[in-house]
């Protein structure tokens, strides 16, 4: 692994408490990032923050709620603060509650469009907010929001989740062209099927639906059925691709969402 990919590179990651954002915060540190974690689970956050201390990286954990602008401006300002700017903001935070379609209620449409859509809105205007202040000549800085095979299409049973991954894809292209003359690139990948805590309690969801029969039957389904690779994947099969997004390798690069999902979506 190279230390240095990615030093001089301060970030913030939203959902970095667990799952994929805390398996990114820990390799971007590993490559030389500082990192600040931001999460509702705030302790959560802070154990990440202390294995990437204990590994020589550094990094923060701050409280966020991504649906207030107010914590979300102190997340960027606890960045700034700690590491004297901010290069990095890692839209990662999300949630999903599985309905079949006429099950949808507006509470459920209106809680994961909060969180996915509305969240990942107030993180890139935040974040770009600093960014602007710092001066484009210090760019480039880097967007990056996480979207879904679910941008692409959707199923009958996740609707507003599809709705709101629709959402990240429609921003990285309007941010991408909205932030071009400040330095700012927009990008964004779209997982797949990724076993983490969202995915364990999104099975048990499923199966509550009765879209599957028994837990622990999705993912191997879905893998046999959908995903050209024939297995799901772990966190650690994206954070190669969310490093590259933080890196010079991508400064060429914006207005772009591709796929980490073993070939579940051509594009």
């Amino acid at each position: 692994m190279d230390k240095t990919r990615l030093a001089g590179k301060n970030v913030l990651i939203t959902g970095g408490a667990q799952g994929m954002g805390a398996a990114i915060g820990e390799y971007y540190a590993a490559q030389g990032a500082k990192v600040c974690l931001g999460d509702v689970n705030l302790v959560g956050c802070e154990e990440v923050v202390a294995r990437i201390k204990a590994a020589g990286g550094e990094a923060i954990a701050v409280s966020l709620d991504v649906t207030k602008r107010d914590e979300m401006a102190a997340a960027v300002k606890a960045t700034v603060d700690a590491f004297g700017s901010i290069n990095v903001m890692l839209n990662n935070a999300g949630i999903n509650k599985p309905l079949m379609f006429l099950d949808v209620t507006e509470e459920n449409f209106r809680k994961i469009m909060d969180v996915n859509a509305l969240g990942v809105l107030i993180g890139m205007q935040e974040a770009a907010k600093q960014m602007i202040e710092q001066g484009k000549e210090n760019g480039p800085y880097k967007i990056i929001n996480v979207g879904s095979i679910l941008s692409r299409q959707a199923f009958d049973d996740v609707v507003p989740y599809a709705c709101s991954k629709h959402a990240v894809l429609a921003m990285i292209n309007g941010g991408a062209k909205a932030l071009v003359d400040h330095n700012i690139t927009v990008n964004g990948y779209g997982p797949g099927v990724v076993r983490t805590e969202l995915w364990e309690q999104l099975d048990k969801d499923l199966v509550a639906i009765g879209k599957f029969e028994k837990e622990g039957e999705s993912m191997d389904q879905l893998a046999e059925d959908m995903i050209l690779m024939k297995r799901y994947s772990y966190p650690e099969d994206v954070v190669g691709s969310a490093a590259f997004l933080a890196s010079a390798e991508s400064d060429y690069m914006t207005g772009q969402l591709f796929m980490i999902d073993g070939g579940m979506i051509m594009q």
